[in-house]
């Protein structure tokens, strides 16, 4: 016992030196560590609520214990599969038409020899990131308009003009199309960044032994990037059923609606409009926890298949 007592000390002391040492460094994290107690874990506790039939009257602790009541609510309603079949496919179709455009562009960018065209392209696809979603969907829509661009040009082919953001059947890809255009710069810098790692004693090897470029592609760069892939499709894999609802709802209108209502805009819609409260905490909080369940199941694929994980 005073074995283990003296070691704990010797360990606290440590620590504390450690602090004294570095205290620089442990006050920057003070700040990001502050911010995802308050606005990340704190307001964890209010999703007591989905177990509830909230009253404001009452508060949050004193409302009505409902248990299990507004999740069977939701799992039974009518639009319950119309809500995880759009969600689940818009989701996937994001991820698989998003995979490749990036390491695309990163690969060519990486081969570019003129460093001026280089850092061109990269600034003029990487600026659409920072346009506003509500901005692109204001595009979207002027350009793809009954009067607009495109159906100009079918009128002048001689074809009857197509109502683009009315068609249930176009709004998946006007989403997902549209958030590569606009993502596509942005992720390929982390590719960017994995390229720039491997060493290039690789490439002269390479080049001495005669491999061509895309030999080099396929055998150098393709496997160096590859556990950066699979890290951020895990991550998207986690966040399949967690689309956010702003893009989505500016593009949904009384036409597509069979298409475009997700799970986000579903929650938007009975939580701040109809201010049913707990139904909408309980919705999100099953999006939530099939959300992680999903991450750690698709991680521990990966870790089992190649060995590359989260954790």
């Amino acid at each position: 016992m005073k074995f283990s007592n003296s070691k704990l000390i010797k360990n606290v002391n440590r620590i504390k030196k450690g602090i004294f040492r570095h205290w620089q460094l442990y006050l920057l994290v003070i700040p990001p560590l502050a911010y995802l107690i308050i606005f990340k874990y704190v307001p964890l506790i209010g999703s007591v609520i989905a177990f509830k039939d909230y009253s404001f009257a009452k508060g949050v602790f004193g409302s009505d214990w409902v248990g299990a009541k507004h999740f069977i609510r939701f799992f039974k309603s009518p639009q319950f599969k119309m809500l995880m079949f759009n969600t689940i496919g818009l989701s996937l179709y994001q991820i698989i038409a998003g995979i490749m455009p990036p390491i695309l562009l990163a690969i060519a960018l990486n081969y570019a020899r003129n460093r001026i065209f280089k850092k061109t392209v990269q600034m003029v696809t990487y600026m659409p990131y920072f346009i506003s979603t509500v901005l692109v969907v204001g595009i979207l829509s002027q350009i793809l308009s009954l009067n607009g661009i495109v159906n100009q040009v079918i009128r002048a082919m001689g074809a009857e003009p197509v109502h683009f953001m009315g068609d249930p059947k176009l709004f998946r890809s006007l989403y997902v199309f549209s958030g590569i255009w606009q993502n596509t710069g942005y992720n390929a810098v982390i590719y960017l960044a994995a390229l720039a790692a491997i060493s290039p004693e690789l490439y002269e090897a390479a080049i001495i032994d005669g491999a061509s470029v895309w030999k080099r592609i396929f055998y150098i760069d393709i496997p160096s990037i590859f556990p950066t892939t699979v890290i951020l499709l895990i991550l998207a894999c986690g966040r399949i059923l967690s689309i956010g609802y702003e893009k989505v709802l500016l593009m949904q209108n009384n036409m597509n609606m069979q298409t475009s209502d997700i799970i986000s805009t579903y929650v938007y819609r009975v939580g701040l409009i109809s201010m049913q409260y707990s139904y909408s905490t309980a919705i999100g909080l099953f999006q939530s926890v099939v959300s992680f369940v999903l991450l750690v199941l698709v991680n521990r694929i990966s870790r089992s298949l190649n060995e590359t994980s989260l954790w």
